[in-house]
């Protein structure tokens, strides 16, 4: 959160891939304390978006979870000990496809020379759906680590 409002002190929103909940409450207790205005959105995949129903019904709870190649964020539930932090500190959660990820993941590879998996590539993904809204819009994309076999069959525009 501090070194975003370093680079971009005028930041309106941001979105954070949502695992266990320590990215995400980390960067918005910065944010919240620093810059209260800003706009901040995990985000999740349809086939594992477990905050995303506990902030609908005011409570973790189990979902269906459906793995994926989307490895690194989603789970069956959100931890009970993140719960009281998220659930005040994030303004939603958006949730995104195995089709939207791929296609940000092809995007981020040709625009920018960078590999990300499909958790760090899911915050672009979200953006790019309309989700974040408008504004300066800042997307953590984190992690690299993705199986070449499946990188290759995104790259071919389909979905492992």
């Amino acid at each position: 959160g501090l070194e975003i409002l370093e680079e971009l002190p005028t930041v309106d929103t941001v979105v954070i891939p949502y695992g266990g909940g320590g990215l995400s409450s980390g960067i918005a207790s910065a944010l919240r304390a620093l810059k209260p205005d800003t706009k901040i959105f995990a985000c999740e995949v349809e086939t594992a978006a477990p905050l995303s129903a506990a902030l609908k019904s005011g409570r973790p709870e189990a979902i269906d979870y459906r793995p994926s190649f989307v490895e690194g964020i989603g789970g069956k539930s959100v931890l009970p000990e993140m719960w009281p932090m998220v659930s005040c500190l994030l303004d939603g959660a958006l949730v995104v496809s195995l089709a939207e990820i791929a296609e940000a993941m092809r995007l981020l590879i040709k625009k920018n020379c960078v590999v990300a998996e499909g958790a760090g590539a899911a915050s672009l993904a979200a953006v790019l759906s309309g989700q974040a809204g408008k504004g300066k819009i800042v997307c953590i994309i984190s992690g690299g680590n993705i199986d070449f076999a499946k990188l290759a069959v995104i790259l071919n525009g389909q979905i492992p």
